[in-house]
């Protein structure tokens, strides 16, 4: 188990993972994936759902890196962008500013937009509910979403960026803002890997488009 960050995700945030973790894996499998966390004490009792800032970053880490031991790196990566994306239909949506990506009004600006406010708003409840800062920036014909403090990074050390479950909270957030469209989304650098951030490159460009948006 990972030394205590005294960084924490809010409850609501980690209990839609316990559900996604459950959707994706199972209950077996979850339960597994517990005791290689060290974490059983959650298989009968998730986290509630309030905003109290209480599961801490290491837990996440804990789980990210039992994953990975479960179905080997490469297996443990899929089921990282499933888990991610689940979490994010199961729960994250629900937040206040990103419920508003569902208005009639929202829908109707052009694409382009919905990305930039739906990768806004994303930052927003990272950065305003957990001790995760996130900031969007433009890169040519890219967008950044740069994550100061990555919990699925936290104390880990490996030879390529593990935030996967992040890359699928940021597809599906942006299938969400844009109604349907699938887009690319790399992490570029990891605190796992020696960075001092963990950043993911998003092509503006909708996978299948071969033009700008």
């Amino acid at each position: 188990m990972f030394e205590p960050s005294g960084l924490y995700y809010p409850n609501r945030i980690a209990r839609a993972f316990f559900v996604a973790m459950d959707d994706v894996m199972g209950q077996n499998g979850l339960n597994m994936l517990l005791g290689g966390a060290h974490l059983t004490e959650y298989a009968a009792t998730p986290p509630p759902d309030n905003l109290n800032r209480e599961f801490d970053f290491a837990a996440i880490a804990a789980l990210n890196e039992s994953l990975e031991h479960m179905y080997g790196p490469r297996g443990g990566r899929g089921m990282a962008l499933r888990i991610g994306r689940a979490a994010f239909a199961h729960g994250i949506k629900g937040f206040g500013v990103m419920r508003g990506l569902g208005a009639p009004a929202f829908r109707a600006l052009p694409l382009e937009q919905r990305i930039d406010f739906g990768l806004q708003a994303l930052a927003t409840v990272f950065t305003h509910f957990s001790d995760q800062t996130s900031v969007v920036i433009t890169d040519g014909d890219a967008l950044l979403f740069k994550v100061e403090n990555s919990p699925f990074a936290w104390g880990r050390t490996s030879d390529k960026p593990v935030c996967h479950a992040l890359v699928g909270i940021i597809q599906e957030s942006l299938r969400w803002a844009s109604n349907g469209y699938e887009f690319y989304v790399r992490e570029v650098a990891c605190r796992a890997t020696g960075s001092d951030e963990c950043v993911f490159r998003i092509n503006r460009t909708a996978i299948g488009e071969s033009s700008s948006m």
